[in-house]
């Protein structure tokens, strides 16, 4: 098992700006001679492109330009990074795609930043499992968190103070 570089501490995560989730198709389409098309389930799990942006001072460009040739083989390897996604800011494993021949832009603004452009693709995003997706599926939702609130109150409010000692 090989261990996963990690995205550095010390640079910001993706901006908002021209973030989005790209799932790749994970279906097949047959049209049919007559009657409605066929559509088929071909893959369980298929890449999310994620184009990205980050606004980053000179020195945390010269350490992304560093860490992304020294660490990364030039882009190649994959790496861990905190992404946003349905269930909120979860960690991933990412790595850098091309776009028109090259991992990423890097274009200058004022007052030495740097607005770094690129796609990064993720193999598998973290989202709900089947158990709790049936439970919000089924379930009353501002109930069960009304309910949650009412046991937490009873657990570190209410009983604290019922315990002789």
């Amino acid at each position: 098992m090989t261990t996963l570089v990690s995205w550095p501490a010390r640079l910001p995560l993706p901006t908002y700006d021209g973030y989005a989730l790209e799932p790749e198709a994970a279906t097949a389409r047959t049209d049919m001679e007559a009657g409605p098309a066929r559509q088929r389930r071909r893959y369980t799990g298929t890449p999310t492109r994620i184009p990205v942006r980050w606004r980053l001072s000179a020195l945390e460009f010269a350490t992304f330009e560093a860490w992304f040739r020294l660490k990364l083989a030039d882009g190649t390897d994959w790496f861990a990074i905190d992404l946003l996604g349905g269930i909120g800011i979860a960690g991933h494993e990412a790595r850098f795609v091309a776009q028109s021949d090259t991992p990423y832009r890097a274009v200058p603004g004022r007052g030495g930043v740097w607005i770094v452009t690129s796609a990064l693709e993720v193999s598998q995003r973290p989202i709900l499992d089947e158990a709790m997706l049936d439970i919000l599926l089924a379930e009353d939702l501002a109930g069960l968190l009304t309910a949650f609130d009412g046991l937490h109150a009873a657990v570190h409010h209410t009983l604290p103070h019922l315990t002789p000692w």
